[in-house]
């Protein structure tokens, strides 16, 4: 196949090696093509003529091209309520048992890991406000991490296309969701008693996670099919220690923990609970 740019085994090689270093993400041979796409747009954005200089260009001290680089590797897929029965899951049964046992402290802290633009934490906001009315006064905070710091970007603003939010209810999107005009005509943006919910942070999570232990749910979907098995365990073992005793983990419907961790009980469409 004739390309712009000249992309070997090695440059693809070095290429995997760093995105391995610093993501856990292991892209296989497959993703060949994928990478030099992706990457090749990168090295017309900063007017370079090889994959050689852009990887000289990775290994410099003073790098800053690295946050670049990463954000070009890795894939946001994501839409408003994906895999539904998480957040009826959520509403039914979570949320309620959470107001019993943390009826001293009122507090319920949930974790969005791989939030990607947001679509998914404004869909936990939308739980939460639905099911716990604001007048009993419960202090509610969704954590929002992403590798990626574009999108971490668009979930802060909170705007989206309107093709981004037709799946949803009419009165759900008219009461969570502002219309825009003029120059935002055909954009829809979060309501602040949606954003006031969230805290979206930039997080790698193979490096030191700044959240203390007890935390309630974390959503983790679809982003441990990056990553090999031993990272996987790390990565659940590490879930498992910041959870509380009996808190849950969502993760994607292609993602199991079967002979990955032993430290949850699958309750059904994966959807687990701690329990060591």
């Amino acid at each position: 196949m004739s390309r712009e740019f000249e992309f070997t085994d090695k440059h693809f090689q070095q290429i995997r090696k760093r995105v391995l270093e610093h993501t856990g993400i292991y892209l296989s041979e497959i993703k060949m093509d994928m990478v030099y796409s992706r990457l090749a747009r990168r090295l017309r954005q900063l007017h370079l003529t090889s994959f050689a200089d852009y990887l000289e260009l990775l290994q410099r001290s003073d790098n800053s091209e690295l946050a670049n680089f990463i954000n070009s590797i890795t894939t946001n897929l994501t839409s408003f309520f994906r895999e539904k029965h998480h957040f009826d899951f959520l509403r039914s049964t979570v949320l309620p048992q959470l107001m019993q046992l943390n009826a001293a402290s009122k507090t319920i802290r949930i974790w969005s890991a791989g939030c990607s633009t947001g679509e998914e934490p404004y869909s936990l906001a939308i739980t939460v406000k639905e099911a716990i009315p604001d007048n009993l006064g419960w202090d509610v905070r969704i954590l929002a991490t992403d590798l990626d710091t574009n999108v971490i970007a668009t979930g802060r603003e909170g705007v989206y296309s309107l093709e981004r939010v037709s799946g949803l209810p009419s009165a759900m999107l008219q009461r969570w969701f502002c219309r825009g005009k003029g120059e935002r005509a055909g954009f829809v943006k979060a309501s602040s008693a949606l954003r006031d919910l969230i805290i979206f942070k930039q997080l790698n999570l193979m490096w030191q996670w700044p959240i203390k232990p007890g935390v309630d749910v974390i959503f983790c979907r679809n982003v441990v099919i990056y990553f090999d098995k031993d990272t996987q365990r790390g990565l659940f073992e590490r879930y498992a220690n910041i959870l509380r005793s009996d808190g849950y983990l969502f993760v994607g419907h292609s993602e199991t923990l079967y002979k990955v961790s032993e430290r949850f009980k699958l309750l059904g469409k994966t959807i687990y609970q701690r329990t060591a």
